[in-house]
């Protein structure tokens, strides 16, 4: 049976973070609130968590999943080869609603699918999401809807669409703004736009002007 917690609620959501934690490192599902749309997630290292998400979803392989992060500073153990481009841009946006893809850590013991030696990395601006990042770590999230569904910007859009096979739902409203992140591919010299959202073209270019038009 799925708990579900208010997270308007500060008694409901000390008590959803500490339930939702415990789930994560047990291999759970979790659904949290972010500030694009309501995410899945999993512990990054736990295999078995990752394909319980895809198969959540009804997801491929073919389709990696992205990690969310508690703080800047675990980019640098997830990723090989930061440039200072990426780097100034992270210290622009995040946290916040660019996702940058990375070169990842060969070192690292995780199955996020097909990743061709990559990795998405986001930090959410949202608290519940933050808290519950700090607490345990990485996390593989994708938006919290079946595959070729709309994505979820409420905690009962997201329940109607995956169930019980969440063991958590952190509730934290509505989303603020469902716009998508904005997508980056850092791992060459001069990043490159793989899907513009929440962050536009002009703001990027104040950081890094290079940037070319996406293709």
């Amino acid at each position: 049976m799925s708990l579900r917690f208010d997270c308007a609620d500060p008694a409901g959501r000390a008590r959803g973070l500490e339930q939702a934690a415990g789930a994560i490192k047990r291999g759970e599902l979790v659904v949290l609130p972010t500030d694009t749309v309501y995410g899945v997630g999993a512990d990054a290292f736990t295999h078995d968590a990752v394909a319980a998400l895809r198969d959540a979803k009804g997801r491929g392989r073919d389709l990696p999943v992205p990690v969310l992060v508690g703080s800047p500073r675990t980019l640098d153990g997830l990723a090989l080869g930061l440039t200072q481009h990426t780097r100034d841009l992270v210290a622009a946006f995040w946290p916040g609603a660019l996702t940058v893809v990375c070169r990842e850590q060969p070192s690292l013991s995780w199955d996020l699918g097909d990743t061709r030696g990559t990795v998405a990395v986001r930090m959410p601006l949202h608290p519940v999401a933050i808290e519950l990042l700090v607490a345990t770590g990485p996390m593989a999230v994708s938006s919290a809807n079946r595959s070729g569904e709309p994505p979820a910007t409420t905690a009962d859009e997201a329940e109607q669409q995956l169930g019980e096979a969440v063991s958590v739902y952190l509730d934290g409203g509505s989303c603020a703004d469902a716009v998508p992140s904005t997508i980056l591919d850092v791992t060459g010299e001069v990043p490159v736009v793989l899907r513009l959202g929440a962050v536009p073209l002009d703001q990027l270019r104040e950081v890094v002007p290079s940037i070319p038009d996406p293709g």
